[in-house]
């Protein structure tokens, strides 16, 4: 069985995903604190995705900088994945543990990471008809990591691979609910406020009066 470092355990999952997982899972590795970091990266790969696209590449028309879209599409996003395949998979009897969804996702998130910082620094010395190298970045960690997240999950809760696509595609329902009763809830905070305050508003004008 391999021994590996913190790090050397994500370079093992990235290039063996069908038997890396099964190892992480077997030694009962994997970093919480580096994971967190990953997601960390994620964000800033959002960011320089957004902003620090070369010229030509970039499609964003928006002048003012909004960075919590960017917090949605990475963290937020992030944390309803794990959310939602933990409580689909303790339907589906998956044994894979909350801290163990988060640490095998992360990791399988690294060759998306790193792909779109590459493409990201092509496209600042490449032209347009060289765009071929930008999508190719792209795709390539797009689909790597898709690759990994379904090995991770297969490995995680030990389903078979059909079983795995279906927690996934559960999983991807239950996080569309998850994030829509949060903005039912964040507008429903948003009127008990505009409520109290108004009265609060209206009772401190009368009592000046």
């Amino acid at each position: 069985m391999y021994e590996f470092s913190t790090l050397g355990w994500v370079r093992h999952v990235i290039f063996h995903p069908s038997e890396g997982f099964e190892d992480l899972r077997w030694k009962k590795q994997g970093s919480i604190k580096l994971s967190i970091i990953i997601v960390v990266l994620l964000f800033v790969a959002m960011v320089a995705n957004n902003r620090m696209v070369g010229f030509a590449f970039n499609t964003n028309t928006v002048k003012v900088f909004n960075v919590v879209p960017l917090i949605v599409q990475s963290v937020v996003y992030f944390i309803t994945w794990c959310i939602g395949n933990w409580c689909i998979c303790t339907l589906l009897d998956g044994e894979g543990t909350f801290r163990k969804i988060v640490i095998y996702s992360a990791y399988a998130l690294v060759p998306y990471i790193f792909c779109t910082y590459i493409a990201v620094i092509f496209s600042n010395f490449i032209i347009k008809e060289e765009s071929i190298w930008f999508t190719f970045f792209s795709y390539l960690g797009l689909g790597w990591s898709v690759v990994l997240m379904i090995s991770a999950m297969k490995a995680v809760h030990q389903y078979s691979l059909t079983k795995t696509l279906v927690s996934i595609f559960l999983t991807l329902v239950a996080m569309l609910l998850i994030l829509f009763l949060a903005i039912l809830l964040l507008s429903l905070f948003q009127q008990v406020y505009v409520f109290v305050y108004t009265v609060y508003t209206e009772i401190a004008y009368r009592i000046r009066g």
